[in-house]
């Protein structure tokens, strides 16, 4: 296993690494673009991380936890319900997000989020998860009175700022894992949300296997799972935290924003 980021140097590039410890081993490029580290060591820290991947497309699943369906007064989907994120509204760990002033209602949705680490077309159960770079922690950002008012997602879920994703790719692949996660959230230190991920409608597998059939996905791809229920509004200067534990209650990913008047 090994922990994939991105980081911002002073006078630098921004640079993909595979952090250890408090050093962090730098590559050429993103190892899902054939990177290769480049023998340099550098010491780093949180502040140095930017979102630790530059997706050309961001695929989401909506309401794939029962309980988050119910909470929003929707039947449960036959089938994966897919939408679209745009690249510019990815930011990283840490990073400010502006609550943009036409909309009054801005919900945090704490997600999974898996990243493509080569082409993928047509997945079949048995071979999609080795195509999978890793995942890592996302916020499905929701303006909800536009979601409920426009009849369609694109402007209540694709303001800048609306995908914060981070701190690291974490480059476990295997279906144990991703079965046992625990999605969680906090804003201004208070739990808001907390699921697992073995209550999915549809589990990782199924996820890829249904989104490949439509979309070929390239490396860096990444797809936001669902969220579950404890969806709630972000108020000026909200401390937002997507949490992510695995089933020996380790911290996996933890994704802090603060949440800021337009």
């Amino acid at each position: 296993m090994m922990r994939i980021a991105r980081l911002l140097r002073e006078g630098q590039p921004p640079a993909y690494a595979a952090l250890e410890g408090h050093e962090a081993r730098l590559f050429d490029r993103a190892p899902w673009h054939n990177g290769v580290p480049t023998g340099e060591l550098i010491s780093w820290n949180t502040a140095m991380l930017l979102a630790p991947v530059e997706p050309s497309k961001i695929i989401c699943v909506g309401r794939n936890y029962a309980a988050h369906a119910r909470e929003l007064g929707h039947a449960l989907p036959s089938e994966p319900l897919l939408f679209f994120k745009p690249p510019s509204a990815v930011v990283g760990p840490n990073a400010d997000v502006v609550l943009p002033a036409v909309s009054r209602r801005v919900d945090h949705e704490s997600e999974l989020a898996l990243v493509i680490g080569m082409r993928a077309k047509n997945l079949t159960r048995e071979n999609s998860l080795a195509h999978l770079a890793g995942s890592t922690a996302a916020n499905d950002v929701t303006a909800r009175d536009l979601q409920k008012t426009d009849g369609q997602w694109a402007r209540a879920k694709g303001f800048d700022g609306f995908c914060p994703l981070g701190p690291w790719v974490d480059t476990r692949t295997d279906a144990a894992f991703f079965a046992s996660l625990s999605v969680c959230c906090t804003v201004d230190g208070t739990e808001r949300q907390r699921g697992l991920t073995s209550d999915m409608i549809f589990d990782v597998t199924a996820v890829l296997v249904c989104i490949s059939a439509i979309f070929t996905l390239e490396p860096g791809d990444v797809i936001l799972t669902g969220t579950p229920e404890g969806v709630a509004p972000l108020a000026h200067h909200a401390q937002c935290t997507v949490a992510i534990y695995d089933n020996a209650n380790n911290e996996v990913f933890s994704l802090t924003n603060r949440f800021v008047a337009g």
